[in-house]
């Protein structure tokens, strides 16, 4: 399949899940066992087959991003514990040169953290031009988990009076306006959020607690966080609704299955490198005639 070819089909079978005016977006219109038309074993198949090329086309872009270097792509990642963040952040970019691309997970915030504004520690780690920046979770936490737990804000060190009612309004503004700024200085921002049942994540729990090989991955405090799911869900919601731009888009992905989960991040992030003028940089006569010069040096040897 040509790569033009391959580019199409990743956009429809991304564009169902790309919102990019929050105001009338509702969670519940999601379903997270979605697979589109892949619904019978054999188009399971089809489904690895579209992975397949989806990483090769993504290695071409990729490589022409890097050798242009004029734009730079963030990719963000958010979910509940166990949607598949990644396993799909494997085996989307398994074919992207690492020289080219950088993970960033966020976890709780450290002490140093904790003393700056709570988008420092993820601006020190943006994509450089020609790059890929991977973020599995980001400042968004700062709308979800802090605001399910408000307990986490009080150790932010705000003053008082800066507290208020209208802090999460304040912060959806603040990150619209940050990432319109990075629209405006050639950084494309993409957010993925993998959207899984409460019931799938929990066979996946039980699965990591079953198997040997994955008790590493579970924590206690992963179940306990299942006791605020309604409220994580309005919490996602409204995060969506209130951050979902052209500029910056959220997919809501469908998550209870990864191969159909992977297909569409993939989809994603070929849309975004396609969407910009990428090319090889063009050789000027000057570069042409090193060029000849060396090759009939190296030639006389």
């Amino acid at each position: 399949m040509k790569t033009k070819e391959i580019i199409k089909r990743a956009r429809d079978l991304a564009e169902p899940f790309r919102i990019s005016k929050g105001k009338n977006f509702r969670l519940k219109d999601v379903d997270p066992n979605d697979t589109l038309d892949f619904t019978q074993e054999e188009h399971k198949s089809r489904a690895k087959e579209a992975l397949a090329n989806g990483v090769m086309a993504l290695a071409e872009l990729q490589d022409k991003l890097y050798a242009q270097d004029k734009w730079a792509v963030l990719l963000i990642f958010q979910a509940m514990d166990a949607a598949g963040k990644d396993g799909a952040i494997k085996h989307v970019m398994s074919g992207i040169n690492p020289q080219g691309c950088q993970v960033y997970s966020f976890k709780s915030p450290s002490a140093e953290d904790l003393d700056h504004d709570y988008l420092w520690r993820c601006m020190k780690c943006l994509p450089n031009r020609g790059h890929i920046g991977i973020f599995n979770r980001s400042y968004y936490e700062e709308v979800l988990v802090v605001r399910v737990h408000p307990d986490f804000l009080a150790k932010q060190k705000l003053p008082p009076k800066l507290v208020g009612k209208q802090i999460w309004e304040d912060r959806y503004e603040d990150i619209r306006n940050f990432e319109q700024y990075l629209a405006r200085n050639g950084v494309v921002v993409r957010k993925l959020f993998l959207h899984v049942s409460k019931k799938e994540q929990k066979r996946r729990f039980l699965d990591r607690i079953e198997d040997p090989l994955k008790n590493w991955k579970f924590s206690s405090n992963d179940a306990n966080e299942r006791d605020y799911w309604d409220d994580y869900m309005k919490a996602y919601e409204q995060m969506i609704q209130e951050t979902a731009t052209k500029e910056a888009p959220w997919y809501v992905v469908p998550a209870d299955n990864k191969w159909f989960t992977r297909v569409v991040v993939a989809g994603a992030v070929i849309e975004a490198l396609a969407s910009l003028d990428l090319a090889y940089p063009e050789v000027d006569q000057s570069k042409l005639n090193e060029l000849a010069a060396a090759k009939k040096k190296l030639s006389s040897k």
